[in-house]
């Protein structure tokens, strides 16, 4: 598994409250190379995006380990696993998570600046000319439709070069026609970069365009 750039070593998660003791994760084992495009799929409640959260180092497992480039990121702390998320992770959400306050080109800006770019202004105004937005750098996200905003997200999530971009049903909020638009790009930024994509999703048509499928369900990878 060394040349794996993300490599999930039997990771557990589970909660406990007053009910009892809820299994999310059971037992999940897989490892992705550079350059791959991943879709993890199953119904809602799987343990989709639970999965998705550890392993960007968000959310912490019950037993296991993930490695992102060769790093145990649960031997590190906090502070670390930000930097190198800062460093090798991009993220583009259904609610695309832009801040309201800033400019579409301030947005695709922000990472850029976060890590001492002195050409932040620069990169992101090209980044943002790739994704068709180049009439609305100066535009609030509010004044944007659905499709520019998770354009302006896709922008962010891409202008740092990541090695590795996590999806989060990013056509959830989307029309169809907008959705497949959205994709249509987030697969071409991938194939141009070079990154790793793991894609969360319900969308089996989404999920045939990756190289890989790993269904979950009831917490456990079933295919």
């Amino acid at each position: 598994m060394s040349d794996s750039i993300i490599s999930v070593e039997h990771v557990f998660k589970s909660v406990t409250d007053s009910t009892g003791t809820l299994d999310i994760l059971r037992d999940i084992d897989f490892a992705l190379n550079a350059r791959e495009t991943v879709a993890i799929v199953g119904a809602s409640g799987s343990g989709k995006s639970t999965l998705l959260s550890i392993i960007a180092g968000l959310d912490t497992p019950s037993r296991g380990t993930v490695r992102l480039a060769g790093q145990d990121l649960f031997v590190i702390d906090e502070d670390e696993r930000a930097a190198l998320r800062a460093q090798k992770v991009g993220f583009v959400f259904q609610s695309f998570q832009l801040l309201a306050n800033l400019t579409a080109l301030e947005n695709v800006m922000l990472p850029l600046e976060l890590a001492d770019r002195r050409d932040a202004r620069k990169v992101a105004t090209e980044m943002l000319a790739r994704v068709g937005l180049s009439e609305r750098l100066g535009h609030y996200p509010k004044v944007l439709s659905g499709g520019e905003q998770q354009r302006v997200a896709l922008a962010r999530a891409f202008v740092v070069k990541p090695a590795v971009l996590l999806a989060d049903e990013p056509t959830g909020s989307l029309d169809f026609a907008t959705g497949e638009k959205v994709m249509e790009l987030m697969f071409d930024l991938n194939r141009e970069q070079g990154t790793t994509l793991v894609l969360v999703t319900h969308d089996s048509a989404i999920a045939e365009r990756c190289d890989r499928r790993i269904t979950i369900e009831a917490g456990q990878v079933v295919a």
